[in-house]
């Protein structure tokens, strides 16, 4: 198929088709905020499915039920796909959303809310790495090419939800005040109960410690890849074919270093730089 079946562009940005629709994205514009809506913003790849598995958990004071009954797109959806319109009725409040929308993108309803976000950065040559393997499983993206071409298009913008400097931009210059915690993927790796208690903390749950090590244990790698409601495997293959590429991988920080040439990283690392000139928050992955 072409990019221009398998792709809709919405202001300029790439989504899939099979998950997104005109008539999606205008029920997201449209959307009603709560205040006491939670939305996890991420740039794709960057831990969307690790957030959709620690916000019930959260939310609910570590009761299992949700992540254990209910697939993940389902009981923490996207703002911008199809399956939020099916499902909206269902959620419990506190209501918890995904979204890749740049901020720009944003409903109206958001700006006027309180409802509160939490945006998850993660190192882009991991970003890079973990989405083409996920492009050569995923029957309803364009194959990635060799990975010097993807790396082109990657560097680019020509991927789902344009270019990642653009996104982490669009986030990080906009004054939310106490409505917004940055959260990095590399820190959810290196101490998960840390990273659980900030988020306690910012969505006011006050939980114990006990209960914050049983989100831990129950929001690793491994019991996540084994949970059939987190792990993809209800989707028919013909969508994601796991035997081309796991969708749970490794779930590790710095697997770039496995993938990338002393040549690609230089390239890179200059325009992903070059980029970020000017910016009044640095990033550790660049120095």
């Amino acid at each position: 198929m072409s990019s221009e079946e398998m792709y809709i562009f919405y202001h300029g940005l790439m989504l899939p088709k099979e998950t997104h629709c005109s008539e999606s994205l205008k029920f997201a514009q449209e959307f009603t905020f709560q205040d006491n809506d939670v939305v996890a913003v991420t740039y794709p790849k960057a831990g969307t499915i690790w957030m959709q598995e620690i916000l019930p958990l959260v939310l609910n004071g570590g009761d299992l039920t949700p992540i254990q009954t209910i697939p993940n797109w389902d009981r923490v959806p996207w703002l911008e796909e199809k399956r939020l319109a099916f499902v909206v009725d269902q959620l419990a409040s506190p209501r918890a959303m995904v979204t890749h929308f740049p901020h720009h993108l944003m409903p109206p309803s958001f700006h006027t809310s309180k409802a509160k976000v939490i945006y998850v950065m993660r190192n882009p040559m991991d970003i890079m790495v973990s989405s083409y393997y996920f492009h050569q499983m995923a029957g309803f993206l364009e194959d990635p090419g060799t990975f010097d071409e993807f790396m082109e298009k990657f560097l680019e913008g020509r991927v789902l939800f344009g270019k990642w400097t653009d996104h982490v931009k669009s986030w990080r210059h906009k004054e939310l005040g106490d409505r917004i915690i940055y959260i990095t993927y590399e820190e959810m790796v290196q101490d998960l109960p840390a990273a659980i208690r900030r988020i306690s903390d910012f969505l006011d749950r006050n939980l114990s410690e006990e209960t914050i090590q049983k989100i831990a244990e129950h929001c690793s790698f491994k019991t996540m890849k084994a949970n059939n409601m987190s792990n993809f495997s209800l989707v028919p293959k013909v969508y994601m074919d796991a035997d081309k590429s796991p969708f749970f991988r490794k779930g590790v920080a710095g697997d770039w270093k496995n993938h990338f040439t002393s040549e690609q990283l230089a390239q890179f690392t200059s325009v992903i730089s070059k980029e970020l000139e000017g910016e009044n928050f640095s990033l550790p992955y660049l120095d």
